[in-house]
């Protein structure tokens, strides 16, 4: 029996999975190293960063110049001016991926409930699913600073299956990256995984998930036919 069969929920990952939000980092994480009094970076330096949280990333970005003990000197004034800078452009330089705004339709008209689960601060995320016009299909939105512990831990997946009512094994997770699935498996949700994202710059193949799937249309249709 597939591990898709009996599957009644889905959470579902913002960054690199429904948005493509690279443009957006890149705007206020240059707007902040300015602030600073450093040189702007790529998009491509600051895509192997995302995905774990805003102090991992803004941490990461300061070592590129810093020693560890200037980094956590400079910590609280650059986490400020990234803050500022990201709230005022958010979603200005972001594009949703194709067939997201289907998939999502399709998973709803299958009856599923949506979650979405980002490491996004909650701050930032609220904003963007509505700008975006994702918000109306979701039940339950956390970002990864609305609980005690982020993805890759398995306490927001667990959360949303408290939420819902529903054993993990009915609730697919569906991300771009290795927290997605670390999350998913110990939280004991089945995991499909799209290719398109930010991996921390590895390869979607070396990432135990369930499937691939080249949109969320296509993890739609997946779903459908398991049912």
């Amino acid at each position: 029996m597939s591990v898709l069969a009996g599957v009644r929920a889905a959470i579902i990952d913002l960054d690199g999975t429904m948005l493509d939000t690279i443009p957006d980092f890149h705007v206020a994480i240059n707007s902040m190293r300015e602030e600073l009094g450093l040189a702007p970076i790529s998009q491509e330096q600051i895509t192997l960063m995302v995905g774990k949280g805003s102090e991992n990333l803004i941490r990461a970005v300061l070592a590129l110049d810093l020693a560890a003990d200037q980094v956590e000197a400079k910590f609280a004034q650059a986490m400020d001016a990234y803050q500022r800078h990201y709230l005022r452009i958010n979603g200005q330089f972001s594009s949703l991926y194709p067939e997201v705004l289907e998939g999502l339709s399709a998973l709803k008209q299958q009856g599923l409930r949506l979650a979405c689960v980002t490491n996004k601060p909650i701050s930032f995320t609220t904003p963007l699913l509505a700008a975006k016009g994702l918000n109306s299909y979701f039940e339950v939105v956390y970002g990864g600073d609305s609980l005690a512990r982020k993805k890759p831990d398995p306490l927001p997946l667990q959360t949303v299956c408290a939420d819902f009512g529903l054993p993990a094994a009915q609730v697919v997770a569906i991300g771009d990256s290795s927290n997605d699935a670390q999350a998913a498996r110990a939280a004991g949700c089945p995991v499909l995984t799209v290719p398109y994202g930010y991996n921390h710059g590895e390869a979607i193949h070396t990432i135990d998930s369930d499937g691939i799937v080249d949109t969320l249309l296509s993890a739609a249709t997946l779903i459908r036919s398991q049912n």
